[in-house]
């Protein structure tokens, strides 16, 4: 393992310590100020995701965009490939998917051209730690050199780190939304 990897696995690891204290928290309303931003894009087509873990859920604004045009989930077909986006509507049949994420049991792919980010740890440059698969990384390239992507980093402000650990490849991100403020780069 490469020091720079195992800087990354020590600052995930902390990262993770953080956000399941903030998760286990609980509290109504975490996806106000999200729903607030998105509210300026009605009708473009997005994608969020499905919660896994102690990740804060896009859930309710995955609802509410729904009604306005298409939603989708990231569908992850193999390691080193960009991640692909189904179709998801509120109470479409999910079925299991890699890492725990559910996705939908109809293939129904489409590109989005805003992301709600997950991820582990966000600094305030719009560096994102991810989960160290690349994914997001490769897509979100691959999706800026089509059009305009908005990249929306959704996480709890506990999930906040200065100095992460970044690559040439990590891709920024555009805005980061937390429970408590809207983020812009």
């Amino acid at each position: 393992m490469s020091d720079l990897q195992a800087i990354k696995n020590a600052a995930r690891k902390a990262a993770f310590a953080r956000r399941k204290k903030a998760h286990e928290a609980g509290g109504a309303g975490r996806a106000g100020l999200l729903s607030g931003v998105l509210a300026g894009y009605r009708g473009v087509p997005l994608s969020g995701f499905m919660p896994i873990r102690t990740e804060i859920s896009p859930l309710p604004v995955m609802e509410e965009a729904a009604a306005h045009g298409l939603v989708g989930v990231p569908v992850i077909e193999a390691a080193g490939l960009p991640l692909k986006f189904s179709r998801w509507e509120p109470g479409c049949v999910l079925k299991d998917g890699p890492f725990g994420a559910m996705i939908p049991e109809v293939d129904d792919f489409f590109e989005p051209e805003i992301l709600i980010v997950p991820l582990v740890a966000f600094d305030r440059n719009g560096g994102r730690l991810g989960y160290g698969g690349g994914f997001y990384d490769r897509t979100i390239e691959l999706l800026r050199s089509k059009r305009p992507t908005l990249a929306i980093g959704f996480a709890y402000a506990a999930q906040e780190a200065e100095n992460l650990p970044l690559e040439p490849t990590d891709q920024p991100l555009d805005m980061m939304v937390t429970e408590n403020e809207v983020i812009t780069f």
